[in-house]
């Protein structure tokens, strides 16, 4: 195992990476991009792929022997296999940044042995950074931060990415949620779990994701005092599939996987 030491260096770098992909977004956020539609139907600009390119050169000139998993490009021979892995989405909410939404921004992850240990969502145009190390609290602009408690999951405000996201199977869950909470925010992307870890909201719900789109948000919302799994309870790490839920309290956390097996067992 690696230690506290080499956690100094590997934030610091992660830092630099969220420095680096920030600079080449805020140059960007005023054109239109072009944009290219993927067999998902979802959306990439030549942006997307133009900033994963450059965290990897950076990554492969520092630490070579490290793995790394991104959105943009396929990964090399034994990438997901090295014990410490870098897992990149160089702009998540792609489609609010060809809308002009200022929700997108960059999250960057460094997993050990399967398990994310350090976290950044980076959101550069509205000047808002998270970072969450394994055993750390959680900062947001360099201070402390932490999730708020909540009385009751009918007082809570949930998130979700896109109602869209959720297919027949997962319609009742987020049915049950909504019928549960007490006010829901659509389409916030990645800033909606840095929101949460800022304790501005309660929970969170989103499904079709895949490791890039979450990774960072275990040491993040952890390192705040709250809670992020699949819906089956289980923390994340990178074996977890597409479905993810957060909590800042842990006893709605609790609530809500209470509430996702009712209705998905039916």
């Amino acid at each position: 195992m690696h230690t506290g030491n080499n956690q100094a260096e590997w934030l610091a770098f992660a830092i630099q990476l969220a420095t680096e992909s920030g600079a080449i977004l805020r140059d960007a956020a005023s054109v239109r991009p072009d944009v290219e539609v993927k067999p998902d139907k979802s959306f990439v600009t030549a942006l997307d792929a133009r900033i994963e390119r450059r965290m990897r050169e950076m990554l492969a000139d520092r630490f070579p022997g490290h793995g790394i998993i991104g959105e943009e490009e396929a990964p090399s021979d034994g990438d997901g296999d090295a014990d410490l892995v870098w897992v990149l989405d160089p702009i998540d909410g792609t489609a609010a940044f060809i809308a002009g939404l200022p929700v997108y921004g960059s999250l960057i992850a460094l997993m050990q042995e399967g398990e994310p240990i350090l976290g950044i969502i980076d959101h550069p145009i509205t000047g808002d950074r998270w970072i969450g190390v394994k055993g750390s609290p959680t900062t947001h602009n360099g201070r402390p931060c932490r999730t708020r408690t909540c009385g009751a999951l009918s007082e809570a405000i949930l998130s979700a990415s896109n109602p869209d996201f959720f297919d027949a199977e997962e319609a009742p869950a987020l049915d049950a949620m909504r019928a549960a909470t007490a006010w829901r925010i659509w389409g916030g992307a990645c800033m909606s779990f840095g929101l949460l870890a800022s304790g501005r909201t309660d929970a969170a719900f989103d499904t079709r994701l895949k490791l890039w789109d979450f990774a960072p948000f275990r040491p993040i919302i952890e390192g705040a005092g709250g809670v992020v799994t699949d819906w089956e309870g289980r923390p994340v790490d990178h074996k977890t599939g597409k479905r993810i839920m957060a909590a800042g309290d842990p006893t709605r956390h609790r609530e809500m996987l209470r509430l996702v097996e009712k209705t998905m067992t039916r």
